[in-house]
């Protein structure tokens, strides 16, 4: 079946359309304006259907007590003078979310934390922008697999307890669509893990969303064996009891897990799950660079606690970019046989149902039949839409990403531009 897809993940200034589900990092807490443009899911919105200007919190307010103050503390209490009400409120938020986790490992005792994960998490790699959340959203229409949603992920602390209530009685707490790409917003959707991380207070690259005039912090994160032994033992334990959690809640199902940052961790995540299984997607990178520079101007401008003035985020892309590949190619071989998959988007796209047996055949996934009638009534339903429309890149533009990421360009197989 072909299919002509939406960008997997946003939109930049101008983009004139997108069909897909996905959700945005927020939670409790003071908000900011923000504009929802285009409609997910049905096609070209009227004028007569476009939402007015709305109120979107930001992510930090499901931090647990001790990363928010860490965060701040760490922050220099650099607060934008006409923002400084957003830390009071955290505070007593985060207060609650603390308080919360008390009645919840009283009620719970250690049994969700130590819920065996008895089937090998499934993690979907790859840079921001690259279709990562197209193939989260696929593999997760398979019965037999879990993830975490944006409750699990921007209310680590207690969802056991509060699941129920959250969902039913606070969906007045979420934007009906992300700011960064106008998707539109929701508790059950497919959330990336890094944000579970940062409320709870585990090193991640994320935290330098909250101060984007600073200097960017916890870079060594992208790779846990750069950080020192002990902000490794913080990371691990972390993460492994987040998932344990989750795993709980679902009924022991694989877990697929997406984020981008989890492409530089190959090593670590193969020493916590031996079995782990991955599939990495790669996208034109002439298209991946202005979509990820919107969506980390996006990020700072929505859930900032400064007022950004967006100094060096192009060469940071560019950076990272390089470094997210080195790291792959670093840990690629210590994958065994059977457990590493490798996509373009545009052959995705192209051909999914195909594109998904594949991958289903390379990991021994078994169940590509079983999961295919649900595969089908996903593409059904998101046929016929228009790709997302991007600004053209200068000529200064092009050469630039040529020379920095020409070797990836030519590894998969892209023209270069310049």
């Amino acid at each position: 079946m072909g299919l002509s897809y939406p960008s997997p993940e946003g939109q930049t200034r101008g983009d004139v359309i997108s069909c897909r589900r996905i959700i945005c990092p927020v939670t409790f807490g003071p908000p900011v304006r923000t504009m929802g443009l285009f409609a997910i899911g049905g096609g070209r919105m009227s004028s007569a259907e476009k939402p007015a200007r709305e109120w979107t919190p930001r992510m930090w307010q499901g931090c647990n007590l001790p990363a928010w103050l860490r965060l701040v503390w760490r922050g220099h209490l650099a607060v934008s003078p006409r923002l400084f009400y957003i830390p009071f409120v955290v505070t007593c938020v985060s207060t609650a979310h603390s308080a919360l986790r008390l009645l919840q490992d009283a009620l719970y005792g250690d049994t969700p934390t130590r819920t065996p994960i008895t089937h090998a998490p499934l993690f979907i790699l790859g840079h921001w922008r690259t279709g990562t959340t197209l193939l989260h959203e696929l593999l997760i229409l398979d019965r037999r697999h879990a993830f975490p949603d944006t409750l699990h992920c921007l209310d680590p602390n207690h969802f056991l307890l509060t699941d129920g209530l959250v969902r039913e009685y606070c969906k007045w707490m979420l934007p009906s669509r992300r700011p960064m790409d106008n998707m539109r917003a929701g508790w059950d959707r497919p959330q990336e893990d890094e944000f579970a991380l940062c409320m709870l207070g585990a090193p991640s690259p994320y935290l330098s969303v909250a101060f984007p005039n600073n200097a960017p912090v916890d870079q060594d994160a992208y790779d846990v064996r750069d950080l020192s032994p002990r902000q490794q033992r913080v990371w691990k334990e972390t993460f492994v009891r987040f998932l344990r959690e989750v795993s709980h809640q679902r009924g022991g199902r694989r877990l697929v897990l997406k984020s981008p940052t989890h492409t530089c961790r190959i090593p670590t995540l193969l020493e916590l799950f031996p079995d782990a299984r991955f599939v990495h997607i790669v996208r034109d990178p002439y298209t991946v660079y202005l979509s990820t520079v919107n969506l980390w101007r996006s990020l700072s401008e929505t859930h900032g606690l400064q007022m950004p003035r967006h100094e060096g985020i192009e060469e940071r892309v560019l950076r990272t970019f390089s470094m997210m590949h080195a790291k792959l190619e670093e840990g690629r071989p210590l994958v065994a046989a059977g457990r590493f998959h490798e996509v373009r988007y545009e052959d995705l796209i192209a051909d999914p149902l195909g594109g998904m047996r594949t991958l289903y055949e390379d990991l021994q996934l078994g169940g590509y039949d079983e999961a295919r009638p649900a595969f089908e009534a996903y593409l059904r339903e998101n046929d016929g839409y228009q790709t997302n429309k991007y600004p053209k890149l200068t000529e200064t533009q092009k050469a630039l990403i040529t020379s920095r990421w020409g070797e990836v360009i030519d590894r998969y197989g892209y023209a270069r531009l310049a």
